[in-house]
């Protein structure tokens, strides 16, 4: 496999070059291979490294059990995760609509996986466009939810000012240029509009308990690895504020589970996990921004 390694990596964010070692972590999921997490001692960005080259990214994400590309029930890892997602799908779309009461808007999903989202955003009376880079995944949307997804490269011909509601859930780490993103955010959004990225935490209480084993690091599927403090600095180079952080519960035992299934713990490191997942809830009562994932409530910065 082919790797884009500079010499000196540079932080996206804020253009660091002295970046600086944190640690090792194996791709568990599919090809064992050993990657090196780096951090900026600026913004606190991580950066997977070496970055594979963009036409090898898809070859990371070609195995039958990766979970948003697939609708399969099959194992019990499966059947948590659906059951949790039509539960979470319910808490999003009322949220979404708290925020914009009395109001059925556009809404822009990028990342949509198998169009359950969409589907849920839809069925609330919302105008939805989703994107979605995997064809089979756009397959089932279609199949499942007769929603068409477009491929990602259709972001580029989307209309100025032309979404209430941009989302992202669990995809700004998987992006290979950051700050073309956020450029694109802004241009699409409208003044009063609303973004809303959720990604996973590598503060949080079960990150640092399971260190290189914690698997939302998920290298190199993600390529970035965000803090609280990451996503702050990276919205404000882009003239853009979070308002609002949110906590996602459940994933802090989802991630454990995976991670104890990593170390190969058996019976009792399930146990475990529940344990590590509860006492990084229960941070994340005291701090949203600790959480094992954090969704973040962004707007155009006001002046």
């Amino acid at each position: 496999m082919s790797f884009q390694q500079p010499n000196d990596p540079i932080c996206p964010i804020c253009n660091n070059d002295g970046l600086s070692h944190s640690l090792y972590c194996l791709d568990y999921a599919l090809t064992t291979e050993k990657f090196e997490i780096m951090q900026c001692p600026i913004c606190t960005l991580q950066l997977t490294f070496p970055k594979p080259l963009p036409e090898n990214l898809a070859t990371y994400y070609r195995f039958k059990n990766y979970i948003s590309h697939t609708d399969t029930k099959k194992g019990w890892m499966n059947k948590i995760y659906h059951t949790v997602r039509q539960f979470t799908l319910s808490q999003k779309t009322n949220w979404i609509q708290s925020l914009f009461p009395n109001n059925k808007g556009t809404i822009l999903e990028i990342g949509g996986g198998t169009g359950a989202f969409s589907n849920a955003m839809k069925n609330i009376g919302w105008e939805v466009t989703g994107l979605e880079p995997d064809e089979n995944s756009r397959n089932i949307s279609l199949e499942n939810y007769q929603i068409k997804l477009f491929p990602i490269e259709h972001l580029d011909s989307l209309p100025d000012n032309s979404f209430d509601l941009i989302t992202l859930w669990h995809v700004l780490e998987h992006v290979t240029d950051l700050n073309s993103y956020f450029d694109t955010f802004k241009k699409l959004l409208k003044k009063n509009g609303r973004l809303i990225i959720a990604v996973p935490n590598y503060t949080s209480f079960d990150a640092q308990y399971y260190k290189s084993f914690w698997a939302a690091y998920d290298v190199p599927r993600h390529l970035f690895h965000f803090s609280p403090k990451s996503i702050q600095q990276i919205c404000k180079r882009h003239e853009f504020e979070v308002i609002e952080t949110k906590p996602m519960w459940f994933d802090s035992f989802y991630v454990s589970l995976l991670s104890e299934q990593y170390k190969k713990s058996g019976y009792f490191g399930s146990i475990r996990a529940l344990i590590i997942g509860v006492i990084s809830n229960l941070i994340a009562l005291i701090n949203p921004q600790k959480a094992s994932s954090v969704i973040y409530l962004i707007k155009h910065r006001t002046i």
